[in-house]
């Protein structure tokens, strides 16, 4: 072999090792993409939605109420499996559910993306320090903070979901969109 031929592979050879490098760390640091398996999160991700994961946001900010977050469930529940919910109690809010409505310090939120009316009542719950309360959007199918006997706290975060990109036609940026009534 050439002396050129055997520099062109070296180069090649090293420009492939560089971009799996790079790749290897953006996906463990900065964004990865999953497939969304259940349906806990309908209508705003359907069943096989993918999405991009924010993986570094919770170094530099608080989650805040409405966030869509990628998770470690709590140890209790003994899943080896991510779970995808959005944040609906932060530390020290109090959360309940009645006459079909989430309320959180006692004031109904608006929450136009869920799934359908609640058919469950749950008994008013203060969120400690350092933990969330987190519901899936089809709230009535969803195993979230209200059937679990455990916290989710904050260092089982890994990410906050921020764009569905897969399928084409479901492309949407997703936004922060709880509110009071």
């Amino acid at each position: 072999m050439s002396e050129e031929i055997k520099s062109f592979f070296k180069e090649v050879i090293s420009i492939i090792v560089i971009a799996f490098v790079l790749a290897m760390i953006l996906r463990t640091y900065v964004v990865e993409g999953r497939i969304i398996p259940t349906g806990s999160m309908l209508p705003t991700i359907q069943l096989q939605d993918r999405v991009m994961v924010n993986k570094f946001i919770y170094f530099f900010k608080e989650p805040e109420r409405g966030d869509v977050v990628v998770f470690d469930p709590p140890d209790i529940l003994n899943s080896k499996e991510d779970y995808i919910k959005r944040v609906i109690g932060l530390p020290g809010d109090t959360v309940e559910v009645k006459n079909a409505r989430v309320y959180v310090n006692g004031k109904a939120l608006s929450e136009p993306y869920i799934y359908e009316p609640l058919n469950y009542e749950y008994d008013p719950v203060t969120v400690p320090e350092g933990a969330l309360f987190v519901m899936g959007d089809n709230r009535n199918a969803s195993f979230d903070s209200h059937r679990w006997n455990a916290w989710l706290t904050e260092d089982h975060l890994k990410g906050k979901a921020f764009l569905i990109y897969w399928p084409i036609n479901h492309i949407t940026l997703m936004e922060r969109s709880v509110a009071y009534e």
